[in-house]
């Protein structure tokens, strides 16, 4: 069986700067696979491609054995995290229902109310764990606890693959453990694919098949512990990577070059400014 999402020789840009090179992927089904890299590196602008969002300036990209935008009825998308008014009253199973009888990016239609919908509905809120608090209002949940049911909308349609973007943007430590954890049983039980876009891989570790690590207009690929190393990093980046292990076992890079002025840590690969732009001589996690 050919692989869900194959990339060869991608390159991209965006606003006539090249942001990838001869990029190469391949996903199978069932793999959970991460991408990570320095902020700007392209990540979210993959995500992008894969949906047929952003076009590629050379290479080839096919989904599910077709071009993306013929692909995306069959893959599921959770954009970089929402945040819901308090005080918004919509039921958290109701969010989910739109899922299923809205249009594929969001847009309501009227509602298809029969047994199979409801059962489905029903069906994948459980499969996430988010039954005890499906019929409450969605402003009233947790941050942990929408997450569960965005993942469960972007689930309800049975996707085949699922493209996920920062899932795990200001959700705590703990939090972030038992998402990936999610994910990881949906990979393995269900059979989707899903890759996503993450800033820290050690809250994921432990559950991922595989890293594509992005920096300098590059793509590395493999297992975490082939990926993360100071050697593997160096050789990407072209300058000295060192990979400290904490006492926690978590995972530290240091030595990265400063990236350009206008990265910031909430930064999307537009090139816009966005909050909390942190000094990026500051070594951080991955």
């Amino acid at each position: 069986m050919s692989a869900l999402i194959q990339l060869e020789k991608v390159a991209a840009e965006v606003v006539g700067r090249r942001l990838l090179s001869d990029v190469d992927l391949e996903v199978e089904a069932g793999e959970f696979v991460a991408l990570l890299g320095p902020n700007g590196a392209g990540k979210s602008t993959l995500i992008r491609m894969l949906l047929g969002l952003h076009p590629i300036a050379s290479g080839r990209i096919t989904v599910l054995d077709q071009v993306p935008e013929q692909a995306r009825q069959n893959v599921g998308y959770l954009p970089q995290r929402r945040r819901f008014d308090p005080d918004l009253r919509v039921r958290a199973r109701d969010l989910v229902r739109l899922g299923l009888d809205g249009n594929r990016w969001g847009f309501p239609l009227p509602f298809n109310r029969n047994r199979a919908a409801v059962d489905r509905v029903a069906e994948v809120i459980e499969l996430v764990a988010a039954t005890a608090f499906a019929d409450r209002p969605i402003g009233e949940l947790s941050g942990g606890e929408q997450q569960r049911i965005l993942i469960a909308q972007a689930l309800v349609r049975r996707p085949q693959l699922l493209l996920l973007d920062e899932p795990l943007d200001s959700l705590d430590l703990p939090t972030q453990g038992s998402i990936a954890a999610l994910l990881s049983e949906i990979c393995s039980h269900q059979g989707v694919a899903i890759v996503m876009v993450a800033h820290d891989v050690n809250p994921i570790m432990s559950y991922l098949d595989r890293i594509a690590y992005l920096a300098g207009g590059k793509a590395v690929v493999g297992t975490p512990a082939e990926v993360i190393t100071g050697p593997t990093l160096s050789r990407l980046y072209g300058t000295a990577i060192e990979v400290l292990h904490a006492a926690d076992g978590s995972l530290v890079v240091v030595g990265q070059p400063d990236p350009p002025a206008f990265h910031s840590d909430r930064h999307h690969d537009d090139g816009h400014h966005h909050e909390y732009d942190r000094d990026p001589r500051r070594p951080h996690s991955h």
